[in-house]
Order: structure tokens, then C-alpha cells, then sequence
């Protein structure tokens, strides 16, 4: 199976890193600074699950992107998902599926808008990566796991054929049979985080310790759930329990990678984290909205962040 990895920065080098390491048929697409870096150094992993140096990894140009995959793996940021697809376009045919591992829902309108639902699949990662100021990927954790599924549910010939190519890679693999429903949990939980944590500027732990902190996150967690219940998504027990018990861990360094992103002056996904699960409420919520109140937080911070730009212009 033919895998074309699209971009090789912290999330597609790590999966694609340990899939190429397993023998697996990857190609990086990527930019020429980045093909460039790939040639010289090489694609430099580090990780509790053990290091990787790959020598040379084999990479492809938009621009030479003629031929069509068999599967395209896809972890890019969300507002970078517009170029990304202009750049495999090419690489999809009549037999390729399409493999997203972002957050939220939104992307999945907009793959199957441009390529048709019968090749998107569901999935979602677990991991803490970054690249380093030398362009080496850094796993953060212990966790470094993927979940695909076939989006209207259950399992099919497709769905094990992929798994069986993924699966054996070095990082953990499951197959849900309910993927959407997975997907939405864990943007639950995600926008909860990204919202607590970028709004109050800091993890966890400093949050609780704050008066009106565990309401303020336990609120955001209960008005993010309630969106998913709308769209008969409700987070399920087990998970629930979970991300209070997480929510409510006193001392946690916790924060979401948004808030990373912010303190750093980037570019952060407000619109498809939070403004998207806000857009997605049908019933009315009573009182404030934290998550809108957050929301605003994100895009006045995207405001003034452009308006520097615009200055440094």
C-alpha cells in the first residue's frame, strides 16, 4: 500500500517516521525548505518509545504529485487544510482514501465536499509532539496512539485492509466502530481545554487553584457536551468520568497545545476548535456562555495578532 504522508512535521513525521520505520511504503509530501532539511539531516525522531533516525526519507513536491496513493494521511492544522489539499489533490484517485487526523468536525464537510464522502475516513490522534529549534521531532508523553474508523460506522474489507497496514508500527492503532462518536468526544474534551486553559492563560492545576476555577472548567465541560448531545453525540460515561477526573486534578501542568500556539504568537485553530462546536449548538444555553466568552478571548487575540502583522508589514 502506497502512503503519501502529507507535510512530515510533528504528527505526520512521528506516524510516518515509525510506519517507514516498520517497512511501510511512505512518502513525505512536503515543502522544498523542508526536502531540503529531510536530505541533509534526515528525519530525527525522539521519544520515550524509543529514538529514530532515518536517513534520506524518501519525499515528493506538490508540483510532482501526478500520480495517485493508495491511502493519504493527513494531520496538518486547520487552517493550513485549504493548501494541504491543493497539494495531494493529485494523489487522489478512483481507489485512494483520504485518512484526516485533525480535531473537531469541520474538516470532514470540506474533504468530502472536494473528494466525495466514499473516500474520507474518520480518525483522530493521542499524542504530544513538537518540533524543535534543529526541526527534530520531540513525543513529549507516553501516548502516541491513532484511531480510525469508517465513518457511517461498523467495519468493512477497507477499514482491516488499512488497519493491517498501519497496525504493527510502533505506535498504538485501534478501529472504531464508532469513530464519529470518538472523534466528538474527544473534541469535547479538547475544546474544554483549549478554552480553560488559553482563557485563563495557564494549566490545570493554576486554574483549580483559582477561585472558581473547577466551575469554570467543569462548566466549559458540561456546554461543550451539551453541543455534542445536540448532535447525538453525548460524551459517554466512562469518558465523561474521565475528563472531570482530569479537569479536577489538582497540581496538573495540563494545558492545550492552542495555549502553546498563543503564548508563542502563532496561529491557533479557534475557529475550528471552539467557534465550529459553538456554530454546531441547536439548543439554547441558559445564562453566559463560557465557551463564547472564550471564543471572543481566541478571535481578539487572531485580531490583534494580525493587526502587528499588518504594522511589521
Amino acid at each position: 500500500m502506497r502512503i503519501l504522508v502529507v507535510g512530515a512535521g510533528a504528527i505526520g513525521g512521528y506516524f510516518g517516521g515509525r510506519l517507514l520505520d516498520a517497512g511501510r511504503d511512505v512518502t513525505f509530501l512536503v515543502r522544498e525548505r523542508r526536502a531540503e532539511r529531510l536530505r541533509q539531516c534526515g528525519l530525527k525522531l525522539r521519544s520515550p518509545h524509543g529514538d529514530l533516525a532515518l536517513e534520506c526519507p524518501p519525499t515528493i513536491l506538490a508540483k510532482d504529485v501526478t500520480e495517485p496513493f493508495d491511502l493519504v494521511l493527513l494531520s496538518c492544522k486547520a487552517y493550513d487544510l485549504d493548501g494541504a489539499i491543493e497539494s495531494f489533490a493529485g494523489a487522489v484517485g478512483p481507489d485512494t482514501v483520504v485518512l484526516p487526523l485533525l480535531n473537531g468536525m469541520r474538516h470532514l464537510d470540506v474533504l468530502e465536499a472536494r473528494f466525495g464522502a466514499d473516500r474520507v475516513l474518520g480518525g483522530q490522534c493521542v499524542i504530544a509532539a513538537t518540533l524543535d529549534a534543529e526541526g527534530e521531532i520531540v513525543h513529549l508523553n507516553q501516548l502516541h496512539s491513532m484511531t480510525i474508523g469508517e465513518r457511517a460506522g461498523g467495519r468493512t474489507e477497507r477499514i482491516e485492509r488499512i488497519a493491517a497496514e498501519l497496525g504493527g508500527a510502533g505506535f498504538d492503532l485501534q478501529v472504531s466502530d464508532d469513530i464519529l462518536q470518538s472523534m466528538w468526544e474527544k473534541w469535547v474534551f479538547l475544546a474544554t481545554l483549549a478554552a480553560g486553559t488559553c482563557l485563563m492563560r495557564a494549566p490545570i492545576g493554576d486554574i483549580l487553584a483559582a477561585p472558581g476555577g473547577e466551575a469554570l472548567l467543569l462548566g466549559l465541560f458540561d456546554e461543550c457536551s451539551a453541543v455534542a448531545a445536540d448532535q447525538g453525540h453525548r460524551p459517554g460515561d466512562q469518558t465523561a468520568a474521565r475528563a472531570r477526573a482530569m479537569f479536577t486534578e489538582r497540581g496538573s501542568l495540563l494545558t492545550a497545545s492552542m495555549l502553546r500556539d498563543l503564548e508563542n504568537n502563532a496561529a491557533i485553530e479557534a475557529d475550528h476548535i471552539v467557534g465550529d462546536l459553538l456554530a454546531r449548538r441547536t439548543t439554547k444555553h441558559d445564562g453566559v456562555s463560557l465557551l463564547a466568552v472564550a471564543y471572543t478571548h481566541l478571535k481578539a487575540y487572531e485580531a490583534r495578532r494580525a493587526r502587528a502583522g499588518q504594522a511589521a508589514g
